[in-house]
């Protein structure tokens, strides 16, 4: 028997995009399905300014296939030269709907990113004064610190201070991978959201190395342990508003992730739908996916949820993909779950 779930069309509340041949090769994958995204900055070089992000902007609509509707909101990428008014400029234009703050060198393309904190107190000053959320990848990059343990030491070392430090300063956890995230952001007000991923819902770390290291499931923040994965599946199952989809959709092409030092990305915007139904439904929260994926994210960033709908099928036959994408940069993996599902969205 077919089943079917209609939604507002979703949001993706974090994305990279890449540039050029890439961009062009991937764009298609989330405006298919996604009436927006939180487009990430990590660009080299990065998008710093407003006319940075106009000019990356104008890129991306220009990238899009003809007959697809798709809204790019655009970020800049926070560094310890950033001009507060520039990014009080740009906001106020309807432009920037958030700060990206990489610690320097946490992740893809962050090493212009942010070493010193006090350096940034002025633009995040100026951030909590106009309402303009930060979005943060939560790891510190410490060397004696544990791979395991960077994002929990980031939430006490890092977020926390900043927060007390910037009261009403609105903050977007990206990605956390752990149970303290959860708890974290559970207690933080209503100044304080965090995203899960699409991969982080079904991987643990025993993907990555088990029998061999798996590139593909390779990512920053990287999986943790499974205690951790269930304690972000009940969150996202929960429908609570502070919770989100932001899927870190990271292209690469496969000679960079099959590689001796491989690059961290899940390239998930292909399937993310039909993987986030098979999420919930196991969970017995099919009801809850609307809120993850179509209301929370929009309602944290003050926008109107998306009038037109996307419905998802399941089916008795298993769902199929691509397992590649091809790209004038070179092929990029599709992320494979590792188990048949039977939902997709309807064309």
């Amino acid at each position: 028997m077919t089943q079917s779930l209609t939604l507002p069309r979703p949001d993706d509340m974090h994305l990279h995009l890449r540039d050029g041949a890439m961009l062009q090769g991937i764009l298609p994958e989330t405006a298919r399905d996604f009436a927006r995204a939180i487009i990430m900055p990590n660009l080299v070089p990065p998008v710093v300014t407003a006319a940075d992000a106009i000019a990356y902007r104008d890129r991306i609509l220009a990238a899009l296939p003809e007959g697809m509707a798709f809204e790019p909101l655009m970020t800049l990428y926070l560094t310890e030269a950033t001009d507060p008014a520039d990014v009080a400029a740009a906001h106020a234009s309807g432009l920037v709907k958030a700060v990206k703050l990489y610690p320097a060198g946490a992740t893809t393309n962050s090493h212009s990113g942010v070493s010193n904190f006090d350096k940034v107190r002025g633009v995040l000053e100026k951030m909590a004064e106009i309402g303009l959320p930060l979005c943060m990848h939560g790891e510190v990059t410490t060397p004696s610190v544990d791979i395991f343990d960077r994002e929990a030491v980031f939430i006490d070392t890092v977020l926390d201070p900043i927060r007390r430090a910037t009261p009403g300063l609105r903050v977007v956890m990206e990605h956390i991978t752990t149970k303290q995230g959860v708890d974290y952001a559970r207690a933080g007000g209503d100044d304080l959201a965090a995203t899960i991923t699409t991969h982080h819902l079904i991987i643990n770390r025993n993907h990555i190395l088990v029998g061999g290291i798996k590139p593909h499931y390779y990512c920053l923040p990287v999986a943790k342990r499974e205690e951790h994965r269930l304690a972000l599946r009940a969150a996202a199952t929960s429908g609570e508003a502070r919770f989100f989809l932001g899927t870190d959709s990271a292209p690469h092409i496969d000679a960079l992730k099959e590689h001796a030092c491989g690059c961290a990305g899940c390239f998930t915007a292909t399937n993310t739908m039909p993987l986030l139904a098979h999420v919930f439904e196991e969970d017995g929260a099919l009801e809850k996916l609307e809120a993850f994926a179509s209301r929370n994210g929009a309602a944290f960033y003050r926008l109107p949820v998306n009038d037109a709908q996307l419905t998802l099928v399941k089916s008795a036959t298993p769902t199929e993909w691509p397992e590649k994408i091809e790209t004038g940069a070179g092929p990029v993996t599709v992320f494979d779950p590792g188990y048949p599902v039977f939902w997709r969205v309807q064309d």
